[in-house]
């Protein structure tokens, strides 16, 4: 049916957005009644093949925004593929959001005979170059693993007509940038882009002045602002405190599906052998973990047989898990910007969530930005700075400092020369099977290997090796 002025007045929802046919019903499938914001302000625009520009908090619907408009036009195509092409590239910067991205796509696509694939470090390379040899419609990627695949020639993206970058700033904060002005350089030169971020900096804007062509803006909520849903509070607690303040508080049975976050992966895990110590069923989930071990637990999280959950900010834009009813920062984070990513893993889609924020009285700064970055000040609904430290039994107290002496040289490794903090394991280096993360040997030295020097298989120019998410 052609649509025209009056019988568009007709419509509803998705409908009137322009989606139709099996996709249509699958929105009702996948419980997208109503759209959102994001999604009304970028599908038409997008469907009129205009790059979009889009500023969101996290949890705003911005994978329906961007996949409801490319599959509309893959369908249009038909199901003709070229080998080792992708007909549409969507970047993210973490293992957890391209599985996260794909397994939408899929649940939207049913039926429609699109193919879909994904191309993340941690797991086997073989298996994903098998996928991809005949040719797909939708290709999920990191950057690192995806750089390696071109570069190896596995994948040519001269045929990629559609470019997905979601959450780009964070591709930024992990170091990813480069690769990505590669990528899209690769890709073909007609292509539509579509860039979604939840902070705009100078940088990300220089990116996107770079790669795309007179974009439509679109900003649901400024830069910082967090759910208003989310009921938000600080709990004083010095830091020998902790453990006991967040022990009592998961005896709580309202507290039925937690996030903790902790700002170092061996503080994570610290965090998770108190949480057993004291009698609970935590899992936790860092770049030091295989992928089918972070794979288990957010399974775990998502079935409900895991109630709590300890993570770090690399892996806070990859969970979406509904229902979740408390985020508790166990650390305040080194960046402010990642406090409104952390929190809004609960209180989506509408629905009341909980974050509370234990604050040592050392970090009073890093609460200070924070409230700077989201505009608000947060109440304080408990302190215990006054009360004694918690007192534990002489053994379990030296195994503890003997783990917290652990903890914080593996702090300092990670951290790397000069305090500067090395991107995660499993996030920011290349795996190898059989090797440490952080490339392939090279004359029997550690590292990455060698530059590519000059034009190899799809990328020009030289630079450092790339790093697989």
């Amino acid at each position: 049916m052609k649509l025209t002025i009056e019988n568009t007045a007709e419509l509803t929802g998705f409908a009137k957005l322009g989606i139709s046919g099996q996709l249509l019903k699958a929105t009702v499938t996948a419980g997208f009644d109503v759209p959102k914001t994001i999604q009304e302000q970028a599908i038409p625009p997008f469907l009129a093949g205009r790059d979009v520009l889009g500023v969101a908090q996290t949890g705003s619907g911005k994978t329906a925004a961007f996949s409801l408009p490319i599959l509309t036009k893959i369908v249009a195509l038909g199901t003709r593929r070229l080998p080792k092409t992708a007909r549409a590239l969507i970047l993210a910067p973490t293992r957890e959001l391209a599985v996260q991205i794909e397994e939408t796509i899929r649940v939207l696509a049913k039926g429609l005979h699109i193919s879909t694939a994904l191309v993340l470090g941690g797991v086997s390379r073989s298996s994903q170059v098998r996928k991809i040899a005949p040719g797909v419609d939708v290709l999920v990627a990191t950057p690192g693993r995806l750089t390696d695949l071109v570069r190896e020639g596995d994948i040519t993206l001269a045929e990629t007509r559609w470019l997905v970058l979601d959450e780009a700033d964070r591709m930024l904060d992990m170091g990813f940038i480069n690769d990505v002005r590669r990528i899209a350089k690769a890709v073909h030169r007609d292509k539509q882009t579509a860039l979604f971020s939840a902070t705009m900096p100078e940088e990300i804007e220089q990116l996107a002045r770079g790669i795309m062509k007179d974009p439509v803006h679109v900003e649901v909520a400024k830069q910082g602002t967090t759910a208003a849903e989310i009921t938000q509070g600080v709990v004083m607690a010095r830091l020998k405190q902790k453990r006991k303040v967040l022990s009592d508080m998961l005896a709580d049975a309202a507290m039925s599906s937690v996030i903790v976050f902790a700002r170092t992966k061996h503080g994570a895990d610290r965090v998770v052998r108190d949480l057993e110590r004291d009698g609970f069923n935590a899992a936790v989930i860092h770049g030091n973990k295989s992928q089918n071990a972070r794979q288990k637990a957010l399974n775990g999280f998502r079935d409900g047989s895991v109630r709590i959950l300890v993570a770090i900010d690399i892996a806070a834009r990859g969970i979406d898990v509904p229902g979740i009813s408390h985020v508790v920062n166990f650390d305040l984070p080194d960046e402010a910007e990642s406090y409104v990513h952390r929190i809004g893993r609960t209180g989506r889609n509408g629905a009341d969530g909980i974050a509370i924020t234990l604050c040592d009285p050392a970090e009073g700064a890093k609460l200070r930005q924070v409230e700077r970055i989201i505009r608000m000040k947060l109440p304080i609904t408990a302190d215990h700075t006054g009360q004694p430290d918690p007192q534990r039994n002489p053994a379990e107290a030296k195994e503890r400092a003997a783990e917290e002496a652990r903890d914080r040289a593996g702090d300092r490794r990670d951290r790397g020369p000069g305090g500067i903090r090395k991107p995660a394991q499993g996030f920011g280096h290349k795996q190898h099977a059989g090797k440490p993360e952080g490339g392939r040997p090279h004359n029997g030295k550690p590292g990455g290997g060698k530059p590519f020097r000059g034009k190899r298989r799809g990328f020009g120019g030289g630079g450092k090796p790339a790093r697989a998410a």
